[in-house]
């Protein structure tokens, strides 16, 4: 998706808010010496961008993955991603990240070959009375490598960064059991060829800590969550959240950016940029549980999905930690950028099932049922759910979903979704006119709450289709 199509989106949800209220009273160098793998003059960089569809009740499928290799059609092959990393594949939910980038030999390469070494299945437990709780167990691949042939080659050249988007389906690869979830895992994905143009390498999300704040007056440097060193490219377009712009990162701060691969250089373009923090500690995940109930939170319970630094002391991923509040913290919304945000989002319309980061000082983060931060910063994620008969309207863009899977359990009632001119409709639908034909969505949005009903609604991004 453009720059100019995410723009349309949410200029026109910051627009649309008030009506919620009211209606419903809504390197010039690329990757900085980095990029490993072949070199020479008959190269060209490779990315792997990678997303997710969930399975019910699964929170977090961490799997560390041996290889990604492309195959000729003679059988020569080349890895793709460098070392052994891990990710935890859940947390995308209808998301794209850049993965990794190397540099590979230029060919045409018709397949894909993904080998998984281990992985674990963490899965929401919840108790009446008693916040939810996790569980993990160790999953077992009956067959570990996934092995896919392109229906479009992926074709390496010297003109640019060309990759693959790797969709890995949980929902069709974790095995269950009378409901019960097994352990067993059958990898199934999907693979396509993509260019830094094409809707599937857009990069939704990517998180990174910032190495060099002032490269030029037109870019500075990250190193993401697997060490990797990458040129971020800002221009008079490139919108900041909060307020804030070039001149406020520092050799401490945490950053969240939204954009596409320069085709020139294989330096990120960027579409958004959000300080996550200005002191060296992040945490994300989903809120799990606000207290109290109503009012001004002074508290949450979030189910941490990832971390920087790394599972650094005190709070590491996989966990619930509790954030405590104190009333000096700065609340925002990614992609939003007008002082509507501090009505739509602060203590007092916190909701468990939000996708929130929390950053501050990692002198805070010491203690896991007591951290201390700075910043919280609503995001978007993906929702699956269940559509309800005869709700879509298309006079309004609007429709309600039972919300299904763990996030379900967090969010029990009904939602109303709003769909906007830049909402992009994904997986076989061009619109809410079609929802109704689809009883399995996926809603990839913000969850807010309606400042005045209290009710729960969903601003979205993209709307899916989940066969």
């Amino acid at each position: 998706m453009s720059t100019h199509a995410h723009r349309r989106i949410f200029s026109v949800l910051t627009l649309a808010a008030p009506l919620l209220v009211l209606a419903l009273l809504v390197a010039g160098c690329g990757i900085v010496n980095t990029i490993t793998g072949t070199t020479g003059s008959n190269t060209g960089s490779a990315f792997v961008i990678g997303t997710d569809a969930p399975v019910a009740s699964v929170v977090s499928f961490n799997a560390t993955i041996s290889s990604v290799d492309a195959i000729t059609a003679d059988g020569t092959s080349v890895s793709l991603v460098s070392g052994n990393p891990t990710i935890d594949f859940a947390r995308y939910n209808g998301l794209q990240t850049l993965m990794d980038m190397n540099n590979v030999a230029a060919g045409t390469y018709t397949q894909i070959a993904v080998t998984f070494s281990s992985a674990t299945i963490g899965y929401l437990q919840t108790q009446a009375g008693a916040p939810p709780a996790v569980q993990t167990m160790n999953a077992t691949f009956t067959n570990p490598t996934y092995t896919q042939t392109l229906a479009n080659p992926l074709v390496v050249a010297q003109s640019g960064p060309v990759g693959i988007r790797m969709d890995f389906r949980l929902d069709k690869s974790i095995q269950v059991s009378g409901g019960a979830i097994t352990g067993d895992v059958d990898p199934v994905l999907d693979i396509t060829a993509v260019g830094p143009s094409d809707p599937g390498a857009y990069i939704d999300e990517f998180d990174a800590g910032v190495v060099n704040p002032t490269l030029s007056a037109q870019s500075f440097t990250i190193q993401g969550p697997h060490g990797r060193v990458f040129t971020v490219n800002v221009n008079g377009s490139t919108e900041w959240d909060n307020g804030e712009g070039l001149s406020n990162l520092t050799s401490t701060s945490i950053v969240q950016i939204s954009g596409v691969l320069d085709r020139a250089d294989s330096t990120i373009d960027a579409d958004e940029v959000a300080i996550l923090s200005q002191n060296g500690f992040y945490a994300g995940g989903l809120i799990t549980d606000v207290m109290p109930s109503s009012g001004a939170a002074t508290n949450f319970q979030m189910y941490v999905r990832g971390t920087l630094p790394a599972n650094g002391d005190g709070i590491t991923d996989g966990t619930i930690a509790q954030v405590d509040l104190t009333g000096s913290e700065k609340f925002f919304i990614y992609w939003m950028h007008n002082k509507l945000t501090q009505f739509l989002f602060n203590p007092s319309t916190l909701l468990a099932g939000q996708h929130v980061t929390v950053g501050g000082a990692l002198s805070g983060a010491a203690n896991e049922q007591a951290l201390s931060v700075k910043r919280v910063v609503l995001r978007h994620w993906g929702f699956n759910g269940t559509v309800v008969a005869n709700s879509p309207d298309t006079s309004t863009g609007t429709f309600q979903m039972t919300v299904n899977g763990f996030a379900g359990v967090l969010i029990p009632q009904t939602v109303t979704v709003y769909t906007f001119p830049g909402t992009s409709f994904r997986g076989g639908l061009s619109g809410v006119g079609d929802v109704s034909s689809a009883t399995e969505v996926r809603v990839v949005g913000l969850l807010i709450k309606d400042p005045t009903s209290g009710n729960s609604v969903i601003l979205a991004r993209y709307v899916d289709e989940l066969d």
